[in-house]
């Protein structure tokens, strides 16, 4: 194995389908209008010299590099920030060319400490690169960088160094925190040379406005922002492409490693969800993966009194089967079940649910993902008779007007609100409904038009009176609704919301949000442009919240804002796998699919394909397995990935059902609250030690590749397979 090697083109890519074709190094080459010059010669394979250029960022044409010759041109312009142009004629390496480039990088390297031997970076440093790329061999003016600021080393930052010796004053890492994560955390201070890279008012990095999400130390060419596991462990020599396993963004990831060892997550560029960026937790968190807590030996305990012992994989497999093999005999059937982890793969969920199914012989299956987003799958599948959003998140790049309720995307899904800031930075316009004054209702050069803060349990009154306001008003796309929804029921509809009751002015005596702040709000989406609707757990964890998702998913219809790049409906889901654990049949009354388990042709082919007769009546959601285990007639659970003692409501009825039941299995990486109450422990694996796809909010499934073997000796997969022979005789 290899690093995975990704080309950088210096500039991003043009987005225009017209073409300009010029010549370069005399090879005519034809690239989108407005593409530099610089990647214009990287599509054809010619490598301009660059420092401050990446195509990550827009063109700055600071360091003087990348100059290039063009017939009937005067001077040496530089190939970033010079537009390709139909005729031109270019030329990327001359005598001129070569006298200018080595000049200029003797002046770098001249205020640059020499350390190249002993420096973190060796070897993957672009200044080291770049002075062997214009054949630099000499330097006229010293190497003691004796001029250069040298404040010290800032190590306040848990997961990488600033060392502002060897900053070459490129400003990428100030342009990525501007550009890319929308933080504005990073300036150049001082002047001439004593211009340095600074965070907030020179502070130290960790008390800056800094977030650690890393997109200046991925920018950075030197080693002058570099991680602490390379520091420590050393360059990588092999990298794995996989998927984050924290939020429902689903950001792709280099993981490069020495050995079987993880040296750094690098953001992928080619991952259609991050475009290459990322977020703290997916570019520094893995490190519980080796985490001293981490129990990696099944244990098992007659009673959860009983200290735990630590038990072989054949001797937890056989007990835990044995035993849930002596409830259903004692108790019945139905007396077992089991709950899926939306951290998991989808294959790994798909397995649980199986086991269940035809291992338990019944439905008492259940996921978080029904707790968090069954309003979601519920109101999205009656009004567009799919349960899952309508966008993916390049999307947002066309939106003219976003609506953000009851989710906090710079918290919960920061990789994604980057782009949202980034949109909203050129000009798109945003609306707030929210009780919390979020970070987006006012943050560096964005500001909300509106924000609605309303009070808690008024979802449904808001949002049937911003459809007032566009019914009563004229404002709906009747050439929309007529070609492509129901008329008839849209009718129905308007004439409801069109009630007195539903006016601004009614709904602010509930919600307290003044009405002028609806009606504008209101007006500003139905005519603003593409509308697009992002909303969260605010909306769906709520008594109303399927009847909230509908009146979304109805403002969007009345406006046409569906159907098209920058429009749609988009729940922002939590946890990495939420809607993939749905899609793989976790609900107790669903097969995979979405398929209901009282439908005779869709259990007929289940059983000809498992080879197991199915029972065709619902089993038990997981309140209703505390309440039949609180009752007596519920015994056993087997959990993978979850923590419900942490996570579901009513912790004591949570601690009472786990307490009355004989056989509690928790399968997992650490010893969770839940595992307070387990007589079995099966220690889990990481996203990093196992194989399969996660499936993300935009329904993207992705690849999850293995890169290191299974601390605990197997992935989940395996350890619930290993249960089947038991389970199902």
């Amino acid at each position: 194995m290899s690093l995975v090697q990704e080309i950088d083109y210096g500039t991003p890519r043009a987005k225009t389908e017209k073409t300009v074709t010029l010549t370069i190094d005399g090879a005519a080459v034809t690239v989108p209008e407005g593409t530099s010059i610089m990647r214009a010669a990287m599509e054809m394979g010619t490598k301009i010299p660059k420092l401050c250029a990446t195509d990550m960022l827009d063109a700055f044409g600071s360091c003087r590099l990348c100059l290039v010759e063009i017939d009937g041109r005067p001077g040496t312009p530089a190939s970033c920030t010079t537009p390709a142009a139909n005729g031109m004629v270019v030329r990327t390496q001359t005598d001129r060319l070569k006298r200018l480039r080595k000049g200029v990088m003797e002046l770098y390297i001249s205020e640059h400490p020499l350390d190249c031997l002993t420096c973190s970076a060796n070897g993957d440093c672009e200044l080291q690169d770049m002075a062997g790329a214009v054949g630099l061999r000499e330097v006229r003016y010293g190497y003691d960088g004796a001029r250069h600021p040298n404040p010290g080393k800032d190590e306040s930052n848990p997961y990488f160094t600033y060392e502002p010796s060897k900053c070459i004053v490129c400003s990428r890492c100030v342009r990525a925190c501007e550009e890319v994560q929308g933080t504005f955390a990073l300036t150049i201070a001082g002047r001439g040379f004593g211009s340095v890279v600074s965070p907030g008012m020179e502070e130290a990095f960790f008390g800056s406005e800094c977030v650690s999400c890393g997109a200046c130390v991925q920018a950075c060419p030197t080693a002058t922002l570099n991680e602490k596991s390379v520091i420590d462990i050393g360059t990588p020599e092999h990298s794995v492409v996989t998927t984050c396993a924290y939020c429902g963004v689903g950001c792709s990831f280099k993981a490069e490693m020495r050995g079987d060892e993880v040296v750094r997550m690098i953001p992928y560029k080619d991952g259609k969800a991050n475009r290459g960026h990322s977020c703290v937790k997916g570019r520094f968190a893995w490190g519980y993966t080796n985490h001293q807590d981490r129990i990696l030996k099944p244990m098992i305990r007659a009673k959860i009194s009983d200290p735990w012992h630590e038990v072989s994989w054949d001797e937890a497999i056989a007990h835990t089967a044995a035993e849930f093999k002596r409830i259903q005999t004692k108790y019945g059937r139905r007396s077992v079940g089991g709950i899926t982890s939306s951290r998991c793969t989808n294959e790994e969920t798909f397995l649980v649910q199986k086991l269940v199914r035809a291992g338990f012989g019944n439905n008492n299956v259940d996921t978080c993902a029904r707790v968090c987003h069954s309003p979601t799958g519920y109101g999205l599948k009656t009004t567009f008779g799919t349960s899952a959003g309508t966008q993916d998140f390049d999307s947002v790049e066309h939106s003219d007007v976003m609506i953000v309720i009851g989710a906090n995307p710079t918290d919960g899904h920061p990789v994604f609100a980057s782009r949202m800031k980034k949109r909203l930075r050129e000009g798109a316009k945003l609306i707030v409904i929210d009780p919390r004054r979020i970070d987006l209702v006012r943050t560096p050069h964005i500001e909300a038009s509106f924000h609605l803060p309303l009070r808690p349990g008024t979802n449904v009154a808001v949002l049937t009176s911003l459809a007032h306001v566009i019914v009563t008003e004229g404002l709906v796309n009747e050439k929309f609704v007529r070609e492509r929804c129901d008329w008839d029921e849209f009718q129905d509809w308007a004439a409801f919301v069109s009630q007195q009751r539903n006016s601004p002015e009614e709904v602010e005596k509930l919600s307290g949000v003044p009405a002028d702040a609806i009606r504008g709000a209101a007006r500003l989406y139905a005519t603003g442009g593409n509308g697009a609707i992002y909303y969260g757990l605010g909306v769906t964890e709520h008594s109303q919240g399927s009847t909230t998702v509908m009146a979304i998913a109805n403002l969007a219809m009345a406006t046409g804002n569906i159907g098209r790049p920058g429009v749609g409906v988009n729940p922002l889901r939590g946890q990495n796998n939420v809607q993939g654990s749905c899609d793989m049949g976790s609900f107790p009354h669903e097969l995979s699919g979405y398929r209901h388990i009282s439908d005779d042709a869709t259990r007929a082919m289940f059983e000809a394909l498992w080879h197991k007769s199915l029972d065709d009546e619902p089993g038990l959601r997981i309140p209703n397995m505390l309440d039949a285990a609180v009752d007596g007639s519920f015994k056993g659970l087997y959990v993978q990935g979850e923590d419900i003692l942490q996570s579901d409501p009513d912790t004591h009825h949570v601690a009472a059902g786990l307490a009355a039941m004989e056989c509690v299995v928790v399968h997992d990486l650490f010893l969770n609250e839940t595992a307070n109450y387990a007589h079995v422990f099966l220690p889990g694996s990481t996203f990093l030690e196992k194989d399969g796809t996660f499936t993300n909010a935009e329904r993207r499934i992705q690849r999850v590749r293995k890169v290191m073997a299974p601390r605990n000796g197997f992935a989940d997969w395996e350890i619930t397979m290993a249960l089947r022979p038991w389970a199902s005789t």
